[in-house]
């Protein structure tokens, strides 16, 4: 009968998801009050647009506030 050796295997830890956001990363408080207030803004003015693009919008422009 023959004998293997069998080696050691290396553990690989996976990295922990962390939930602090960096500063330049708003918060999705912080997005879903802005992008209400584009929707009311837009709704005013008489324009079309959908919610989703309201959302993108407040995104975009607070990671360009938080990163100045």
């Amino acid at each position: 009968m023959e004998i293997m050796e069998t080696s050691k295997a290396k553990t690989i830890s996976k990295p922990k998801k962390t939930s602090v956001t960096s500063k330049s990363e708003p918060s999705e408080a912080e997005i879903r009050d802005k992008a209400k207030e584009i929707y009311h803004q837009r709704v005013a003015r008489g324009e079309h647009g959908t919610p989703l693009d309201d959302w993108l919008k407040a995104e975009k422009l607070l990671k360009r506030a938080k990163e100045k």
